[in-house]
């Protein structure tokens, strides 16, 4: 599996943007699909997952700002990220887990910037 990550950039607090996952490869290995965020000087976090079966999760840093969504037509993962405050600023990765191992494939990250 191998995915493609964009549509980070600088926005204003306050802002929105959305990120992309573009997934190719063997799509139908994929389990689950996570956005993850790596902030400056912290440990890289999960902030938003999409299980196969639809189901959301979200850490109460993003909850009811951030949202997870899929089509599976594009094999495409999305990241709608609304109210962003500076403390969302980083790297954006998004992953996959696949197959019965549970591996988890990274793409590259996308970087994200909120100005204050």
């Amino acid at each position: 599996v191998q995915l493609q990550a964009s549509g980070g950039g600088l926005v204003q607090a306050g802002g929105s943007l959305r990120l992309s996952c573009a997934a190719s490869g063997r799509v139908f290995s994929i389990n689950v699909m996570d956005w993850y965020r790596e902030a400056p000087g912290k440990q890289r976090e999960l902030v938003a997952r999409i299980t196969s079966g639809g189901s959301t999760n979200y850490p109460g840093s993003v909850e009811g700002r951030f949202t997870i969504s899929r089509d599976n037509a594009k094999n495409t993962v999305y990241l709608q990220m609304n109210s962003l405050k500076p403390e969302d600023t980083g790297v954006y990765y998004c992953a996959a887990i696949v197959g019965d191992r549970g591996l988890t494939m990274w793409g590259q990250g996308t970087r994200v910037t909120v100005s204050s």
